[in-house]
Formats: structure tokens, sequence, C-alpha cells
């Protein structure tokens, strides 16, 4: 099957998410397509299978122009697509998941259960699975459900197969056989359109290689006439801008270490420190770890080994309650489910942390509470009629802005950033890189994670770089640049 996707466009409101994207995909190719998280090769590939329609620009299949309604008629129509959010239904067997909405039935309406159970057999022969066939998904390991999700399209008998980061989850031994099997799919005359952020995988497995920036198509070569430093070059070719203020960071002693941190199978090994004043940026690839090593730090999930230090005494955190309790706000980057009560005001989201400080003998004082906001509100610009207006009413920017108020207010020692500008206009991020500066000014130690290599390069002192769970690299900020940190975000050296 020959793909022809032309000039493509795609917005989602505001946000131009592709702007006129080409990409060809030839009959019995192994095509990398890479970018970096945001870059917009997920989005590409929903338009191709009809999940998303194209605002404009032509798609062609077999020289002939052609859209698929739905990703149910491009399966129909042989062009399948693994995900990288595994769509494995828990409660239901391993088989059941495997031919879900494809059952075999007799005339009569009868499951063919037997014939459906060899067929799964055989599949999972290829790849070299052992999952029992009467297991329910839920209780398989993230790897076996990975392996279940590719089985599933292997089974289509389909001659497109998307793969977006099919490795994350496996195992090496795993990786091998898929290996194989997509080698043996390309003898077969199938495609395979191969979405990830491991270079040593790209030029072992693949073909050719797109790669797209910021919403377009940078250029697409032969794995052969290419190198691991071109391609991160043309991933990452940005120039900063002035939109970052200048940092003149004064940093004292250090306020929280980390030594040994793991969480098994998650990350390991994890030492850094921060010193008053300082920002840290933890940059690294989706799913390399960055959001689960602050969780830990924050006590929202349990570390298996390790210690945490602050202000030079080891502590013990088991519970956010103990973290901030120790000094420590965390702004998660799922602002709407995790940062924020959307249904409560302003002034409610913003006490939250706070409310000891406002009560006594377990009444609340609301006028120093309405004091203490409104003195956040001004400080913080946040645009809003009053502090009842509820968080939900609120634009993404001042969402944001009452977030990272809430944990400003406790007067934090370490102050925890996991994607603080996502979904922020450029004026609201200046605002937040300002008041990130006042923090480091007035001796606050901040951790921010971010995917954005600008932002990360533009405000940090120092940056950790994390690939796979690990500490890949630590850069100083005359030693980063895009190239070094993509390099080590990629598991290069």
């Amino acid at each position: 099957m020959h793909i022809q996707m032309n000039d493509i466009y795609k917005a989602f409101g505001a946000n131009q998410v592709l702007s006129g994207v080409d990409f060809d995909l030839q009959p019995g190719e192994v095509h990398a397509l890479m970018g970096e998280n945001g870059a917009g090769k997920s989005t590409l590939m929903n338009i191709l299978t009809g999940l998303h329609k194209k605002d404009s620009g032509t798609i062609q299949i077999d020289g002939q122009e052609r859209y698929f309604d739905n990703p149910k008629e491009a399966e129909k129509h042989g062009v399948a697509f693994i995900h990288q959010e595994l769509n494995v239904w828990p409660d239901m067997t391993v088989l059941d998941n495997l031919f879900i909405g494809k059952e075999l039935r007799s005339p009569f309406g009868l499951l063919r259960t037997k014939e459906m159970k060899a067929l799964a057999k055989k599949q999972f022969e290829k790849l070299a699975v052992t999952i029992p066939l009467e297991k329910e998904a839920g209780l398989c390991s993230v790897g076996q459900q990975q392996m279940i999700e590719i089985a599933k399209a292997l089974m289509t008998n389909a001659k497109v197969i998307i793969m977006d980061e099919p490795t994350a989850a496996l195992t090496e031994r795993e990786i091998e056989k898929l290996f194989d099997v997509i080698n043996a799919l390309r003898k077969e005359g199938v495609s395979i359109v191969y979405i990830s952020h491991r270079m040593e995988e790209i030029f072992a497995i693949c073909d050719r290689i797109t790669v797209m920036r910021d919403g377009r198509t940078v250029d697409t070569q032969a794995i052969a006439e290419t190198s691991f430093d071109e391609v991160v070059r043309k991933m990452v070719g940005r120039e900063l801008t002035d939109r970052f203020p200048e940092r003149n960071p004064q940093t004292g002693d250090v306020v929280l270490e980390v030594k040994n941190a793991t969480r098994n199978g998650i990350f390991e090994n994890i030492d850094f420190s921060v010193r008053s004043g300082e920002i840290v940026g933890v940059s690294g690839l989706m799913g390399a770890g960055r959001t689960e090593i602050m969780r830990a730090l924050f006590g929202l999930d349990q570390l298996d080994a390790g210690e945490i230090w602050i202000g030079g005494q080891k502590v013990s955190i088991k519970n956010p309650y103990e973290a901030v309790k120790r000094g420590i706000g965390f702004i998660t980057e799922d602002r709407k489910n995790e940062g924020l009560v959307l249904d409560f005001s302003i002034r409610e989201n913003m006490a939250l942390p706070n409310l000891r400080s406002f009560s006594k003998n377990g009444v609340i004082d609301y006028k120093t509470e309405t004091d203490f906001v409104d003195m956040l509100i001004k400080r913080l610009q946040i645009k809003t009629e009053s502090s009842e207006t509820n968080a939900k009413n609120l634009s993404g920017g001042n969402q944001q802005k009452v977030v990272i108020a809430k944990w400003v207010g406790i007067g934090p020692k370490v102050l925890i950033l996991d994607e603080p500008t996502r979904g922020v206009d450029v004026g609201a991020k200046r605002e937040i890189y300002q008041l990130m500066n006042e923090l480091t000014d007035r001796g606050v130690a901040i951790i921010m994670v971010s995917s954005e290599l600008p932002e990360v390069l533009g405000m940090s002192d120092r940056i950790l770089v994390v690939h796979e769970g690990q500490i890949s690299g630590e850069l100083t900020k005359s030693e980063a640049t895009q190239e070094r940190i993509m390099t080590y975000a990629t598991g290069g050296q």
C-alpha cells in the first residue's frame, strides 16, 4: 500500500498543530516518524486513520484520493494503529481483547471459541508470547498488554501498521522478537510507520526517516544517508527568543538532596540535589520517568529504596501531607484533574493547602483567608471578577496561575513544577517565569520538569536529563544545548 499525505493542516481551536505536513509511505518499508513531544506525529497518523479530520490537504492511497471516517473503517481497509496509550479492557480475558469487535461466530450467532483460540495461539507463537488466553488482561504486566495490542493489530492482516512507541514497555527479548516480526512483515510487503524516540531502534530497523518539528515536515531521508547527530539537529533546530527573563541566581545551601531513589520498574538510582535560589530543569522524553520521580518525592507514590534529605536532615515522606509539612509544593502537570477542584472558587482552591494557617480551634478566619487570596490574585495578575469565581470559568493560563498561587501561599522551601506552562499563552508564560525568578530571589529551590527544550534552556541553572528511568546526563547552563539534551534523552552519550 502506497500512502501520500500532502500539505496537511490541522488546528484545534486557536492551536495550530499541523502546518502543511507532507508524508510518503512506500509499500513494504519501515518508515520512522520522529520529532519532539508535540511535534504533531500522532496527530498526523490520527488524521490518516480517521480519528481526526484534516482542515486541508490531500491523502492518496495507491494513487486514489481517500479519507476514512473513523479508525474502524481504516482498519477494515488495511490500516491499523497501535497507540502509545494501551486500549486493553482490563476486566476481559486476553482472548476477548484480541477479538473484541471482530468475534468469529457460527451462522447461528454462537462464538467459535475453539477457532479463535487457535488463531490467537498461532499469532502468539509468532511473537513468542506465553500469556494464558483465559487470563484477565488487567492482571497482565504493561509489557504483556503491549504485546496483546501488537498481536491484535497483526491479526487484522493489515497492509499498513502504525506503531506509536511500541517498545516503551517491552523487555530486550520482547523488542528483539518484535523486530523479527517487523522484518517478516516487510518481506510480505506490509508497511510500518514507526514512531519512537529511541534513536538506536530507528537506525536498527527503519528504511527511511521523516523528521517533524513544530507541526511541519523538516526532511525525509534514507536511514543510510543520515546520522544520529543530524537527526537530533533537525528535531531541535529552533532558536531561543527573548521571551525568557534574565536570571541572576544567588544560590545558597543545599535544600533538597535525593540519594539512590528507586521505584521498582519505574526509575532507579536517582541522585541529585537542589540549592536555595536555584532552578534545576528536568528534561527527557515522554515516558522517561520524570513525573514519576516527582510524584515519589511528594509522597504520592512510595519509594522502594533511597533517601530524601531536606535542610541536611533525612526525612520520611509517605504522603503529600508530610511533604507540605516539610515545605515541599508540587504543581502537577494535569492541572484540571489533579491541580484544581474545578467546581470550587478561586478562593477555595488557593486556600486548600493553607487551611491550618487560617484556622483557630478548627474555625476558619475568613477575613484572613480572603485577604491572603486577594493578595495572591493581585500579585500573580489573575484575571477574574472576584475570588469567588469558579476555577472552571477561568482561561487555561489563569487556571495555571491559581495552581501556582496555592502552592506559593504555603511559603515553600522546595517547589516542584511539572510542565508549568503547558497550554498557557505566551504572555502568561512570561509572567510565570518572572514569578519563578521572584521565588528563587527569596531563596526557594525550584525543580522544573518540562518537555519544552527552549523553556528548559531559558530558565534552568542546571539541567538533569532522564532516560528510561535513570539520570543519563547533567549539564550546567553553559554546557547545555538542545542537541546535547536530546542526545542524552534518546540514550546517546
